[in-house]
């Protein structure tokens, strides 16, 4: 069974949390931990010859050291790049949160030292009229691991996720500062010392942008930038 389960979000979509995801995988790698990760859900995903794939998904999949079949890293594939509950409508699929909670329980049970579960979006997104993806870490209690974009607003995106996962009764076990876009954002040490004051929970890294890192080798790379033994702790 995964010794450690961890739940990867955003403050939004598109803030990088494969590739912090990865990154920890690779990380944990480096240290012989054996590790699992799964995108229960993923829209946007490309027709190929053997169904539909996700390029996230395939970076979790090449980044963990145990060897799964693709549809049991990510179960739920749709083609539509837009917000799963409206993808999911599109492909008359029908998302619960009891379900994806039974395929992370699924994937549990396999050894492991470390698992991650990477969500989609951001805290809050919908999975239906009722249910936001939020009750799946809720239902298997997970800690939580938030990935934060070095960019305009992201203090308070940050500190309102913070307080929707205490919330929901969840504690935050580490943040990552990422760098989704190319230009450095104006006062930028000034506002990591505010997240590294006001998060409860110790950053993890704080990944540089590496422009010039083939895809494939990104993961890897930013594992040096890494410290993941809180994630181990305890």
């Amino acid at each position: 069974m995964a010794k450690k389960t961890y739940f990867v979000t955003g403050t939004d979509t598109g803030v990088g949390k494969t590739i912090v995801a990865a990154a920890i995988l690779e990380a944990a790698k480096a240290q012989g931990k054996r590790t699992l990760a799964m995108k229960p859900i993923a829209s946007g995903c490309d027709q190929t010859p053997d169904g539909l794939r996700n390029e996230d998904a395939l970076m979790l999949q090449a980044a963990m050291t145990e060897q799964l079949a693709y549809d049991a890293i990510n179960p739920i594939a749709m083609e539509p790049a837009i917000a799963p509950h409206v993808a999911a409508q599109q492909a008359g699929k029908q998302l619960s949160a009891q379900r994806l909670v039974g395929f992370c329980r699924g994937m549990q049970i396999r050894p492991a030292d470390l698992m991650l579960v990477e969500g989609a979006g951001g805290w809050r997104v919908p999975l239906n009229d009722r249910e936001t993806y939020a009750a799946v870490p809720r239902e298997l209690k997970l800690p939580v691991v938030l990935v934060v974009p070095l960019k305009l607003g992201c203090i308070n995106h940050a500190m309102l996720t913070v307080e929707a996962i205490q919330n929901d009764g969840l504690t935050v076990a580490g943040w990552v500062a990422n760098h989704p876009e190319s230009e450095t954002m104006s006062c930028e040490q000034e506002t990591l010392g505010y997240l590294v004051n006001h998060i409860p929970a110790p950053c993890l890294g704080i990944l540089p942008r590496l422009d010039d890192t083939p895809t494939e080798r990104l993961p890897a790379r930013l594992a040096e930038f890494l410290n993941i033994s809180p994630l181990f702790d305890g």
